[in-house]
């Protein structure tokens, strides 16, 4: 089947849904096509044969139809979301794939080339009582001890069944369980495992919420156990403080509390994390730091996004004892009378971690963001990204890193 072929399968799936339920149900619906066009480069400073290999380079197109429906008439209304996708390799590949953007080709040389194309449709049923939600089947969500990870082609789901309520004022509540990942490059659910902890699970409950105290001051408890490997507990707390003259500072302080579970082996990681934003006519400026205790690194479930001050393009700074600090500059042109170009760049410096018995890690990361979306014309809403960044380890690879990204949302009704 060619990949036009297979998109409009997916197409007419999505448009079909809607003729299923009550009229209200369709009424309320959205859909929309994104189209992201990614080239992702990735040079392995160090080369053979520490990182055996000298990079990783592939091109590719992506297609995401999302519908998201109504919900039907009555005191439990009830509806159904889709989200279809298809990945096209454009080039690249041939000895150089691994970028993520596209599923590996293990039959190449190497193992390093990629499939020429694949997809995955993702069906959700939910339900809806007052200011609750609840789903089931995939999920693309954020939370602090769980994220599904949107940084290559197409997106990374899960599969499982939550609940969110906003039926008590200034409290949102979230939960439920998971019970497998689709990653960001793969058409399948696969078990779910710990990022540089291993295991396997088939498991992971989490549960929490989100209470405002103040319009500026906002306060988190979070709980997660991957069943078997982890448990982790989490509490935070952001503060935004006006200012005159439209200036405001930020704070956001993040702790959490990781043990083992079950019969897989001991873990032990406690991790703080503190950022703090000045902003002012366009500008802003970060200063972050992070700290890791115990004798393990920073756990999460491989191939989602850690909820971490200083997880950035590459690195997390999560590892066993580490400390790291992070320098940002932010500055949106909309000030100078350009808007939708924004700028970004960034430092971040970790030292002190265990490798084998002694304290000597050191690593690095530079990034730098420059992006613009077209605000009128026939091609309004056309988003050009570059995203550059450069990591130096005296533990890990060096590497020299540059992602071109276009995107564009078209609104199907």
């Amino acid at each position: 089947m060619t990949p036009l072929k297979r998109l409009a399968g997916i197409l007419i799936t999505g448009s079909a849904l809607p003729g299923l339920a009550h009229a209200d149900f369709f009424a309320d619906s959205k859909a929309s096509l994104d189209l992201r066009n990614f080239y992702f480069n990735r040079d392995f400073r160090n080369g053979p044969p520490t990182s055996q290999r000298d990079k990783a380079e592939e091109w590719a197109q992506g297609f995401m139809f999302r519908f998201e429906s109504g919900y039907t008439p009555g005191t439990i209304g009830v509806g159904l979301d889709a989200l279809g996708m298809l990945g096209v390799k454009l080039d690249g590949g041939d000895g150089t794939g691994g970028t993520g953007l596209l599923p590996a080709d293990l039959g190449s040389a190497h193992g390093r080339g990629s499939q020429d194309e694949y997809s995955k449709l993702g069906l959700t049923a939910k339900a809806r009582v007052g200011k609750s939600v609840a789903r089931i089947g995939t999920l693309a969500f954020r939370s602090p001890v769980v994220s599904n990870n949107d940084t290559r082609l197409l997106p990374g789901t899960f599969r499982g069944a939550m609940v969110t309520s906003q039926d008590v004022d200034n409290l949102t509540l979230q939960g439920g369980k998971i019970d497998r990942i689709k990653f960001n490059s793969s058409s399948d659910f696969v078990e779910m495992s710990a990022n540089r902890i291993g295991g396997t699970s088939d498991s992971f409950v989490f549960a929490g919420g989100d209470y405002r105290l103040t319009q500026q001051l906002t306060t988190s408890l979070h709980y997660g156990n991957l069943e078997d490997i982890y448990k982790q507990y989490y509490g935070g707390l952001q503060y935004l403080l006006p200012l005159a003259d439209k200036r405001s500072l930020k704070l956001d302080l993040r702790y959490a509390r990781s043990t083992e579970d079950g019969n897989f082996r001991d873990l032990d990681n406690k991790a703080l994390g503190a950022m703090v934003t000045y902003a002012v006519a366009g500008h802003a400026f970060g200063a972050a730091y992070q700290r890791m205790d115990g004798d393990d690194p920073f756990p999460y479930i491989a191939n989602s996004d850690p909820y971490l001050v200083n997880f950035v393009q590459i690195n997390d700074f999560g590892n066993t004892q580490e400390r790291s600090w992070q320098l940002r500059y932010d500055y949106d042109f909309a000030s100078l009378g350009v808007p939708g170009l924004t700028f970004m760049t960034r430092y971040i410096s970790g030292d002190n971690v265990l490798v084998g018995s002694s304290n000597s890690g050191k690593e690095w990361e530079r990034n730098m963001d420059i992006g613009y979306v077209i605000q009128s014309g026939p091609l309004r809403n056309v988003g050009i990204k570059w995203r550059n960044a450069t990591v130096r380890s005296n533990f890990g690879n060096d590497l020299d890193e540059n992602r071109l990204i276009l995107s564009y949302s078209l609104a199907l009704w």
